[in-house]
């Protein structure tokens, strides 16, 4: 057992759970181990789907442009999680300076937010190839694909140029802590900013993508005319392949960090008892590692979405050379009713 640690640091005399002890031993293992994982299985899965994008995928269509930028915010946030495991491993231990710790931290919702933001670009996507797939055949382009990207990169690092600021280290005995939020003395404002990002970067796209499955849903059930069972069933499995992959980065990834993270704020700012607050510290802990399980599912998405990306990895497995119609475009649909290959792909 130790001594409350407020954000990591020892709570101050005056507080009236200073005497409150957390037992977190658990984490020097749980922590160590869950990165250790994600950073081998991350590491590979994403260096070989960004080899893929960039050597057997060309060209891109729009879905692909999604796919690399999200493999691309994976890739960077496992190469931050050497640092984290050592920290941890080390018994919160922090020898790499206060510009390492505020990257480190950065990188983490980087991908968090960049990885929710990308799933529901290729959300949406699915849904306008699959709900109106006229318009997606004549509007959507891969380099409007490639406009979006760079919006969602800018938007995340814009929203969380204030965590560069309220990350921060700090002393405890002989070690030194890297914070994952603030100093005790800046926590209610840094839990007031969390929360609007969380509400922006977080519930309102998690929301959008429920609308789009449900209208998806409505739309796969409905049979089309000018279109073959088989070629109906193709565009339903693709789909349904898609939804289950989202909700299930979703369910958990996402969905249990925020609300133990909501909770576990919630619980400091309004000092509740002791005994509450150990149990939200300890499913906050155990969630933490789950948000970077995302790195390795999302490479799922890839194999699972389409059949380009599946079967030029098997080729590039085995060895053997593309047949000739798997490296033509996607072709055009000729009639107004056919699902464009947009919302197969």
């Amino acid at each position: 057992m130790m001594e409350m640690l407020i954000n990591g640091s020892a709570a101050s005399p005056s507080n009236v759970k200073s005497t409150c002890r957390f037992d977190e031993e658990f984490k020097y293992i749980l922590l160590p181990v869950s990165y250790s994982l994600v950073f081998v299985f991350g590491l590979l899965l994403n260096a070989t789907a960004l080899w893929m994008f960039l050597t057997k995928m060309r060209p891109w269509n729009t879905s692909t442009v999604y796919m690399f930028h999200l493999s691309l915010s994976d890739f960077l946030y496992v190469l931050s999680l050497p640092t984290l495991i050592y920290y941890y491993a080390n018994r919160s231990h922090w020898p790499f300076g206060l510009a390492a710790c505020k990257i480190a931290r950065f990188l983490f919702y980087t991908n968090l937010y960049c990885s929710i933001l990308f799933l529901t670009c290729i959300s949406v996507h699915r849904y306008v190839g699959i709900c109106h797939p006229i318009k997606a055949m004549t509007s959507v382009k891969p380099r409007h694909a490639h406009l979006v990207c760079g919006l969602v990169w800018g938007l995340v690092t814009l929203c969380l140029v204030p965590n560069l600021i309220f990350v921060t280290t700090s002393q405890r005995d002989n070690d030194t802590l890297c914070h994952d939020t603030t100093s005790q003395e800046a926590f209610e404002e840094y839990v007031d900013y969390s929360s609007v990002v969380m509400v922006l970067l977080f519930v309102i796209p998690f929301m959008v993508i429920v609308v789009c499955y449900c209208l998806m849903a409505r739309t796969l059930c409905r049979p089309r005319r000018g279109l073959s069972s088989s070629r109906q069933g193709a565009a339903r499995q693709k789909s349904i392949k898609l939804i289950i992959v989202v909700l299930v980065v979703f369910a958990v990834c996402f969905v249990p960090f925020h609300i133990t993270r909501t909770l576990y704020y919630t619980s400091r700012v309004l000092d509740l008892s002791c005994e509450f607050l150990n149990i939200v510290n300890f499913t906050y802990k155990i969630t933490r590692p789950l948000a970077s399980v995302n790195s390795c599912i999302d490479p799922i998405l890839y194999f699972l979405a389409g059949d380009h990306y599946r079967s030029r990895f098997l080729a590039a497995l085995t060895g053997k050379r593309q047949t000739a119609s798997s490296q033509i475009p996607d072709p055009v649909p000729t009639r107004p009713n056919n699902i464009p290959d947009i919302a197969l792909v």
